[in-house]
């Protein structure tokens, strides 16, 4: 089929609704990235002769550069904002000038561990234990939730790192009372601290008290023809719900989308470079995660015709190792992993022949000469010697091989190299967001369960009136009387359990994926 019929009957299929749209060449690379609020629409008005005439010469190139194309679909425009930006950072389109520098979304940044927290904009996101809201693909709306938020928690807008009592003389916050003046000891470091965590439970999406307060005003000054508090407070609701409205994280490319390289000609490339006697259908990778040596943990991703598997991706806890040693960890890894195919591959007595061994063509291990030769190791003590197995160390991108004491180093540009760096970065991703999951599970387990004779039901009916520990504590006394279960004193009991417990940490919005493997093992 010529390559214009082939995009043709892609556009006359594509939906409408909103998405990205990568426009490649006959090599298969992307040259233009572009945003829709109607795919179908949008990507039509390249083909279309009439408007031709009206074109420049740029986009007259562009288009007859259009071998292929391919799409992403999101649930709404600040979403397909976002992505465009990463496709376009990441690929770095030719016909794409725009969004090519190095500029970031608002991202907004609160550091608990300062000694009067404030929240600032920035657009680098650093390991620096701070918490980190975002990407907002609309600044101006951003900033007006957080005057909003301001004003409601009565949190400082000041500059200084530590503000004190010389700098409440000119703090306009401070003398509107719209900040409670930690700094000159209004309130106590603690109280301060808790109206901070309240607006950081309010900013993860906990709004629609708010929403509702501020349609209800709208409505009212509008009745009474307060035209401008109406429009004041109308731009402050949509201000609001711009902010919190839910987007994907697009922190890589959706696997959905195509590589900007063929994936069959990539494969072919690995297999010639790699001396394999055909291209790798299926490529298995593994990784360990641990944090100091807690929660070892380790994964193993699968990728087929050069695409992520993840019906067959899987994770596992160590058991045999309990000290933080890569090399053990992903020993038993590989040996947990094999020995169950070989062992599922081999009938019981008096059973039927089992199907074929789903072994991988190849397998690719996150590391140097340690973690292969470990690997390596296993898989001999297994018959599975025969698997062409390689490392690919991070810092140079080397490939090692068994048998080679120099590594292999590739062009950073070839297809082979790219497809291997794809299958360990997702390995490390998939290892990672298990690691964190165990931690956030051992971590935010409730200290409800503390309290004596509390039981499931009471508890929940606690965490469904408030919505969270944070919540509850700074409930009233009178407040959680209402709950079902907790009249009188048992009210007190709880509020004095809670008084006398540390408060529970809080969390990076977003720090664990929602994904989860096909099995746990």
């Amino acid at each position: 089929m010529p390559a214009t019929e082939l995009v043709r009957t892609k556009v006359s299929q594509l939906p409408h609704k909103p998405g990205i749209y990568l426009m490649k060449d006959r090599f298969g690379t992307v040259i233009y990235v572009g945003k829709a609020r109607d795919l179908h629409k949008r990507v039509s008005t390249y083909f279309q002769a009439s408007r031709r005439q009206g074109w420049d010469l740029k986009f007259n190139a562009l288009v007859d550069s259009i071998h292929d194309l391919d799409v992403h679909v999101v649930r709404n425009e600040p979403e397909s904002l976002l992505l465009e930006s990463k496709l376009i950072k990441q690929f770095q389109p030719k016909f794409n000038i725009d969004l090519r520098d190095d500029k970031n979304f608002l991202l907004l940044k609160i550091s608990l561990s300062d000694p009067i927290p404030r929240f600032t904009f920035t657009r680098l996101r650093k390991e620096d234990g701070a918490l980190y809201f975002g990407p907002f693909a609309h600044s101006s709306s951003l900033r007006g939730t957080l005057s909003l938020v301001r004003r409601k928690f009565h949190l400082r807008g000041c500059r200084p790192m530590t503000p004190g009592a010389e700098d409440y003389k000119h703090c306009l916050y401070g003398n509107l009372k719209h900040c409670t003046a930690p700094c000159i000891g209004n309130v106590t470091a603690e109280q301060y601290l808790a109206q901070v965590k309240a607006a950081v439970e309010f900013l993860t999406g906990q709004t629609g008290e708010l929403e509702q307060q501020l349609d209800s005003e709208m409505r009212k000054a509008a009745a009474a023809q307060e035209y401008e508090k109406a429009a004041r407070l109308r731009d402050a609701l949509q201000d609001l719900r711009r902010t919190v409205q839910k987007t994907s994280k697009f922190s890589r490319v959706p696997y959905t989308l195509p590589v900007s390289m063929n994936p069959d000609r990539d494969l072919e490339e690995l297999a010639k470079i790699l001396d394999l006697p055909a291209p790798p259908h299926r490529i298995e990778g593994f990784d360990i995660s641990n944090i100091s040596g807690t929660f070892i943990v380790s994964s193993m991703v699968s990728f087929k015709q050069g695409r992520p598997d993840r019906s067959n991706y899987r994770r596992f806890k160590m058991k045999e190792v309990k000290t933080q040693n890569d090399f053990a960890s992903m020993a038993e890894t590989i040996r947990r992993r094999y020995t169950r195919l070989v062992k599922e591959s081999k009938p019981e007595p008096g059973e039927e022949a089992a199907e074929p061994l789903a072994l991988p063509d190849l397998i690719l291990i996150d590391g140097g000469k340690g973690q292969l030769g470990m690997a390596c190791e296993e898989l001999r003590k297994l018959g599975l010697s025969h698997i062409p197995t390689i490392g690919l160390a991070k810092e140079y991108e080397e490939i090692y091989r068994p048998g080679h004491e120099e590594p292999l180093r590739l062009s950073h540009d070839l297809g082979a190299l790219k497809l291997l760096q794809r299958v360990r970065d997702e390995s490390h991703r998939f290892a990672n967001t298990f690691n964190a999951q165990l931690r956030l599970k051992k971590i935010s387990e409730s200290i409800l369960d503390e309290f004596p004779g509390i039981g499931q039901q009471r508890k929940a009916a606690l965490l469904k009136k408030f919505g969270s520990l944070q919540r509850l504590r700074l409930a009233t006394l009178e407040q959680i009387a209402e709950v079902h279960g907790f009249g009188g004193k048992a009210a007190e009991e709880l509020k004095t359990f809670l008084e006398n417990r540390s408060p529970v940490p809080v969390f990076k919005e977003g720090q664990i994926s929602g994904e989860a493997s096909s099995e746990g093992i």
